[in-house]
């Protein structure tokens, strides 16, 4: 289907949660970071690495894409992706530091 459409958010995105179901992380979220850069961003993407990044004990990064996706999630009003990232963010505390 990919291929059909390369463009295509959803699928482009279950198939960076595929690659996290397998344990590729590193594939997962490099997927996830070409979500990140699309005009619109795709918000749940944001989300999902900074999730993987605290897997791989890459605090700094989970806390930059934390940052980047509740800017999107505001700029694009979706306020309960904005929640969901600050409570994570929070979570972090001083966590790597």
């Amino acid at each position: 289907m990919l291929e059909e459409d390369p463009t295509d958010s959803f699928l482009r995105y279950a198939l960076a949660m595929e690659l996290r179901a397998e344990g590729d992380l590193l594939g997962s979220i490099d997927r996830l970071k070409s979500l990140m850069t699309d005009t619109p961003p795709h918000v749940p993407a944001f989300f999902m690495a900074a999730q993987q990044f605290v897997q791989l004990q890459q605090i700094d990064a989970a806390r930059t894409a934390l940052r980047d996706g509740i800017e999107q999630a505001r700029d694009q009003d979706d306020s309960h992706a904005a929640s969901e990232m600050a409570d994570l963010l929070a979570q972090l505390g001083n966590a790597g530091e």
